[in-house]
């Protein structure tokens, strides 16, 4: 909750900063007052601006840190349900991960019309990893954050898919594997691919390659921007609302029923997008597998 001695557009500010690592350059003047000393320093960011003058290698070491955890979560629970997995008939969370398993699997076979065995084990790891990231936007706004500055930690991000870096690199680690596949199944029918489609005459090769490599390259774009842009909002929307309880009492209740209410719609919003990127992935590869 916004504190009295910041304003609204304060709280939202810190609340969209990331935790920040990298190298300030050499004579960059610090928040502090102190200016950063020739060949620069390798140090935690103090607001945007500082991180902005990291520049590219910097890292967000809050996004990070949660999709890693998470990820390592996601191994650990299906690891340990598969190997309780049992002839009898399940139940509880166990009922819940199968039907998760089959859903997934039928989504593949609906979906994919090439042979790769890989694809559905991919298609399971990022709708599950997606969702538990996305999940982390039901959290109170100010839980996390607030409990670790009691530690030190003065800004953090929990929830990973607002952050464009974790979003496009996982759509970039799609597009390699979208090239990888499409080389070792079409060969060089990948290359008239690019450059024979729509117009099959030489002389349109130019505008061939042009318009498929822009097709192309918009996919990643679209799959991780989509996934970004979507949680985002929502992040935005939760913070809004939490800033309004420092409105006044007048506003507490308001505040307290918009919460609920957003809270029970995005449930869907962060299932949702979970299964776009994932469904998107599974028809990218399975493009990528179609060899005519």
């Amino acid at each position: 909750m916004a504190g009295e001695s910041q304003t609204i557009s304060d709280y939202i500010v810190h609340h969209l900063t990331n935790l920040t690592y990298g190298k300030l350059p050499g004579g960059y003047h610090r928040h502090d007052g102190s200016t950063v000393q020739e060949g620069g320093v390798w140090t935690m960011a103090h607001g945007g601006e500082e991180a902005s003058a990291m520049g590219f290698n910097a890292i967000h070491v809050d996004s990070m840190i949660w999709s890693i955890g998470l990820g390592i979560l996601f191994c650990w629970l299906f690891r340990s349900i598969a190997k309780k997995a049992s002839s009898d008939v399940p139940t509880g969370l166990t009922n819940a991960i199968e039907m998760v398993v089959g859903f997934v699997d039928n989504t593949v076979k609906d979906t994919f019309h090439g042979r790769n065995p890989m694809v559905a084990p991919l298609a399971l790891t990022i709708f599950v990893w997606v969702f538990l990231m996305n999940l982390m936007d039901l959290l109170p706004v100010d839980l996390i954050p607030h409990t670790l500055m009691l530690f030190g930690v003065e800004y953090q991000k929990i929830v990973p898919s607002t952050d464009p870096n974790i979003t496009m690199g996982m759509a970039v680690g799609i597009f390699i594997l979208m090239l990888y596949y499409s080389i070792k199944v079409k060969g060089f029918g990948f290359v008239k691919e690019l450059t024979l489609n729509p117009f099959n005459h030489p002389l349109f090769i130019p505008v061939n390659l042009f318009m498929e490599v822009v097709g192309l390259l918009a996919k990643p774009f679209s799959l991780g921007l989509r996934l970004f842009g979507n949680m985002y909002a929502g992040e935005m929307i939760f913070i809004l609302i939490a800033a309004l309880f420092s409105a006044g009492v007048a506003w507490m209740l308001p505040a307290a029923l918009m919460q609920v209410g957003w809270a029970i719609f995005h449930i869907l919003v962060i299932t949702l997008q979970a299964f776009i990127f994932m469904v998107l992935t599974i028809v990218y590869l399975s493009m990528a597998h179609e060899d005519h």
